[in-house]
């Protein structure tokens, strides 16, 4: 479970305009967040099969998410990716 101070956190440290709650950028970083935790959980209670589900669910709509980014701006989206991390 993300806590509101490390989701305001990852919200400033991914916000495009003051006061961005909602953008793209701050929902993949949010899910990132919720999803890195959540597959720490899963590590050490390997038969969650809800909490699994939870995060199948959770990789799904980020990466629609990022697909719409991809489609609207590949250089958004590639400063996404090589900020969180993500796709080696």
């Amino acid at each position: 479970m993300i806590t509101k101070e490390k989701k305001t956190k990852v919200i400033e440290e991914y916000k495009t305009a003051p006061g961005d709650t909602g953008s793209p950028e701050v929902q993949v970083a949010i899910l990132s967040k919720r999803i890195n935790e959540l597959t720490e959980h899963l590590k050490t209670h390997p038969k969650d099969h809800s909490s699994r589900r939870g995060l199948l669910k959770m990789i799904g709509n980020r990466s629609a998410l990022l697909k719409y980014v991809k489609a609207k701006d590949v250089n958004r989206y590639r400063s996404i990716i090589s900020r969180l991390g993500l796709r080696k």
